[in-house]
């Protein structure tokens, strides 16, 4: 099984949904002039389609691009709505995490407890 691994150098999730019938040249240049990114750096670059049902990750590897492609056949892929900017920094944990189907964004933490003794 692939996956990608946890201590990538920088993920960058794209918040807009886009055509997936774009492939490595049309999403190179998303990364390039929409997202004003290097699409050459040492970074995976992260797009879903609008059911969200599908992934796209692109990156660099030395000379040439990589496109990694998962599509989905019942749920989708929890995505962060309304966000400041085109684009989200992860890490390669949170990166698996959202492949996996958790909700990065939704999570609760545990409540807070306050007590007035131990006994």
């Amino acid at each position: 099984m692939m996956s990608p691994a946890h201590d990538v150098p920088a993920v960058f999730l794209c918040i807009e949904p886009v055509d997936f019938c774009k492939s490595i040249t049309g999403l190179s240049l998303i990364v390039q002039q929409s997202l004003m990114l290097d699409p050459f750096a040492s970074a995976l670059y992260v797009f879903t389609n609008r059911k969200r049902d599908k992934l796209k990750i692109l990156y660099w590897e030395k000379n040439g691009f990589c496109l990694w492609y998962k599509s989905l056949e019942k749920e989708r892929f929890k995505w962060p709505r309304e966000y400041m900017s085109p684009t989200l920094s992860l890490d390669g944990e949170q990166l698996n995490w959202l492949i996996d189907g958790f909700d990065l964004w939704n999570n609760q933490p545990h409540k807070r407890l306050y007590f007035e003794s131990v006994g």
